[in-house]
C-alpha cells in the first residue's frame, strides 16, 4: 500500500468528519440554509474522494502505474480546490471564490479518468 496516499486519504477523511460536525453544529443558525448546503456539498465530496484516495493507495500496492499515482494527486488537488473553495466561500462570504470551484471538479474528473484508463491498460 502506498503510505503517502494512505496518509492523505486518512487525513482528508478525518478533516471531513470534523468539518461535517462543524457544519452540522457550528454553522446551523449562523448561516443561511443555502450556504449550509454548500458547506455540506464540500464535506460530501471531500469524503467521497478521501475514500477514492484510499482506493488509490490500495491499487498502487498491486499496480504501480503512473496513471494511478496521477489519480491520487488529482483527487488530492480536487479536495483542496473544490471542497476548500466551498468552505472558504461559506466561512468568508466571498462569492468570487466560487469561480475556482469548477477547477476542483475538473481535477476530480481527471482523477477518475486516470483510474479508468489505468484499468484498461
Amino acid at each position: 500500500m502506498d503510505r503517502t496516499f494512505m496518509l492523505i486519504g486518512v487525513v482528508a477523511a478525518f478533516i471531513g468528519v470534523g468539518f461535517g460536525a462543524f457544519g452540522a453544529h457550528g454553522l446551523r443558525g449562523r448561516t443561511s440554509p443555502e450556504m449550509l448546503a454548500v458547506f455540506e456539498t464540500g464535506v460530501r465530496y471531500q469524503m467521497y474522494h478521501a475514500l477514492a484516495i484510499l482506493i488509490t493507495a490500495l491499487a498502487l500496492s498491486r499496480f504501480d502505474a503512473p496513471l494511478i499515482r496521477w489519480a491520487g494527486w488529482l483527487f488530492t488537488a480536487g479536495i483542496v480546490i473544490f471542497s476548500g473553495s466551498l468552505y472558504a466561500l461559506v466561512l468568508t462570504g466571498t462569492s468570487s471564490l466560487g469561480a475556482i470551484t469548477p477547477f476542483g471538479g475538473i481535477a476530480f474528473l481527471a482523477g477518475w479518468a486516470c483510474l479508468a484508463i489505468a484499468a484498461v491498460l
